[in-house]
């Protein structure tokens, strides 16, 4: 009899579907049928390859209400988050087929170097083979796109395991790249727990692990995988600056939904507001005014701003943390309130740098904020972080915006917005520790391919 894992709506704990319960004796089956795959991949010409993509990319657009439905249901998005994502994953796999045609590789100038007068050639893009690709549940469609997209572009073939609390999105997703004419073997969805995933990096037939999720998971990866790339995106800490000389009312817009969207479950989302002291009262003022102002609830309705996290437990622990930095002195300015899976939009001020809701990533709806005195006072502690992915600053001085920009530790500055924004071809990834790789699909392609270089004498 075959086991199962039960997939439950974060906000009514109904069931929405059910996917195979792999076992890591599986694993041979899985990775027999991904180097077929692979072989496949791998032989199709690049102008087929972008002609699925694009035919993928055009099946999702016409099924996006569908999408986005099964967005919500199985992770608690809002409707109006999930149509975003569903958006983003059609552009994803677009760019993806541009990427399959463009991106060859180029002419090698031997001439340049002298005793190579004689030589030409060039180098091409090759693929790396088997790619293994681990995705969180917190963007169950895009995020599996981003890895699908550049890896079959690049002729790879893929095992895919999402996340166990939100895997159907994923599903769905390989469902139409097969209907839109990608060989069934090109990407395996392998569903099971840890020791699945631990077999499918451990596999040697594995050419790259591709990750998105947790500190511990990444270290975990790194210790099992042995010799063959990895690329990884383990979240971060993102601090904002907001600058007196600043758009008040913009920045507070801004934070607000960089704090808060998808219940704060968001790996580039605003955690630590630094606020110059002396706008420091009239921001608090604005900030927690349309905090309270968002609504929380039913993430299916369309008034609802703010759904329920992913599980009463991961509300639980987001409501202990909070607990924690409360006992240690923070100031709790609004929210706290847990019912259920549903954690209301938190604000705290004056939290001790050694509590996790300062110093961790906290993937929750919380928020601290922080005054300051100059701007080295805030790059010194928007830097605190071991873990970077992005940061925003707000300010009218092209000056101090250039300087911000420069030496704050992060791989993506948004200047003028929170720290929450990305397009999806853009180069995506950790800075400090745990940075491994890119994404953003054109730097993901380059990840999953290979240089190789043709040279003639004459």
């Amino acid at each position: 009899m075959t086991r199962t894992t039960a997939v439950l709506n974060p906000f009514t704990g109904d069931l929405v579907g059910t996917v195979p319960a792999m076992e890591a004796d599986d694993i041979d089956v899985v990775v027999m049928r991904a180097e077929v795959g692979a072989a496949y991949s791998g032989s199709t010409p690049r102008h087929r390859r972008a002609s699925t993509l694009e035919a993928a990319a055009a099946l999702v657009g016409e099924r996006s209400q569908e999408f986005a439905r099964l967005v919500v249901e199985e992770s608690g998005k809002t409707i109006r988050q999930a149509r975003k994502e569903v958006a983003r994953c059609v552009n994803t796999l677009r760019l993806s087929a541009e990427e399959a045609r463009r991106n060859t590789g180029e002419l090698v100038p031997f001439t340049a170097f002298p005793g190579s007068e004689n030589r030409r050639g060039w180098f091409t893009r090759e693929p790396l083979g088997v790619i293994a690709a681990i995705t969180p549940y917190n963007d169950p469609l895009n995020l599996v796109a981003h890895k699908l997209g550049p890896a079959i572009a690049g002729g790879n073939s893929v095992i895919a395991k999402p996340s166990d609390l939100a895997p159907l999105s994923a599903v769905r997703l390989v469902d139409t790249l097969i209907e839109a004419g990608l060989p069934p073997e090109v990407v395996t969805v392998a569903t099971g727990g840890p020791d699945l995933g631990e077999a499918i990096v451990r596999a040697r037939e594995v050419r790259m692990v591709s990750f998105t999720g947790g500190f511990t998971t990444g270290e975990s990866i790194a210790r099992t995988a042995g010799l063959k790339r990895l690329a990884m995106d383990l979240g971060g800490n993102a601090p904002v600056i907001v600058m007196a000389d600043s758009d008040i009312g913009e920045a507070v817009r801004a934070c607000v939904s960089g704090a808060f969207w998808a219940a704060g479950q968001n790996c580039v989302g605003t955690q630590r507001i630094l606020v110059e002291h002396s706008v420091m009262d009239r921001f608090r003022a604005q900030f927690l005014r349309a905090t309270r102002r968002l609504r929380v609830g039913d993430p299916l309705d369309e008034a609802t701003d703010v759904g329920p996290m992913i599980t009463e437990l991961h509300a639980k622990r987001a409501e202990s943390a909070v607990g924690e930095a409360l006992t240690a002195g923070a100031g709790l300015l609004c929210g706290n309130d847990r019912t259920g899976s549903l954690y209301s939009p938190t604000v705290l001020e004056d939290v001790p740098e050694h509590c996790a809701v300062w110093a961790e990533e906290t993937f929750a709806p919380i928020v601290a904020l922080r005054g300051f005195h100059d701007l080295e006072e805030a790059l010194s502690v928007a830097n605190q972080t071991e873990y970077s992915l992005h940061a925003g600053i707000f300010t009218s001085r092209l000056h101090d915006a250039l300087e911000l920009a420069e030496r704050i530790d992060a791989s993506g500055v948004m200047v003028n917005d929170s720290s929450d924004y990305r397009l999806d071809a853009m180069p995506f990834g950790g800075f400090k520790y745990g940075s491994m790789g890119r994404e953003g699909v054109r730097f993901a392609y380059e990840e999953m391919t290979q240089p190789k270089v043709v040279c003639f004498n004459r």
